[in-house]
């Protein structure tokens, strides 16, 4: 009656077809969620994945530059933050652009993210320099460390919801 069964495993889907002798399908049956569903959301957590480990690189190279120029060299914090931000996102927009968005290069994107990331510094300079006020770096970091996290983990879900919705998908 059936020339066999055939089980296929789909992106967080099971379907099971059974065929007719000439190969038409005699039952379709999906367990949630369907697949329609499921590459999409397989598609969100890996870009989310990969803008954080993307970020997390990245911020290791802005709070670098900016303990460097700031403790280090002596630099006002204002400014050795702002170069280390520039360091940080201007590798954060090539390689998420490449990896995390699979994009090609585009000038009308390249601007929008550049005002993205000028809207997010201004508020990230608020929140670093709100917190280091509230509660002053110390000689072994972890206030300025502290400050950071915060400042960058926000700039960070701006960035990524902003860019996924606006930029890698409108422009």
């Amino acid at each position: 009656m059936f020339e066999g069964t055939r089980v296929s495993v789909l992106p967080l889907a099971l379907t099971a077809r059974g065929r007719w002798g000439d190969g038409g399908t005699l039952f379709d049956v999906t367990t949630a969620p369907d697949a329609a569903t499921a590459a999409p959301a397989h598609h969100l957590r890996k870009q989310i994945v990969l803008f954080v480990v993307i970020g997390g690189f990245c911020g290791v190279i802005d709070f670098g530059l900016t303990a460097v120029l700031g403790k280090e060299l002596g630099f006002p914090l204002f400014w050795a933050k702002a170069v280390g931000f520039v360091a940080g996102t201007a590798t954060a927009y090539v390689l998420n652009r490449r990896f995390t968005f699979q994009a090609p290069p585009s000038h009308r994107r390249l601007v929008a993210v550049w005002i993205l990331y000028i809207v997010t510094f201004a508020v990230q300079e608020g929140i670093f320099n709100g917190v280091l006020v509230a509660w002053p770096p110390e000689k072994n970091l972890l206030h300025m460390l502290v400050a950071y996290v915060l400042a960058q983990g926000t700039a960070t879900v701006i960035n990524f919801v902003v860019q996924r919705v606006v930029i890698f998908k409108l422009i």
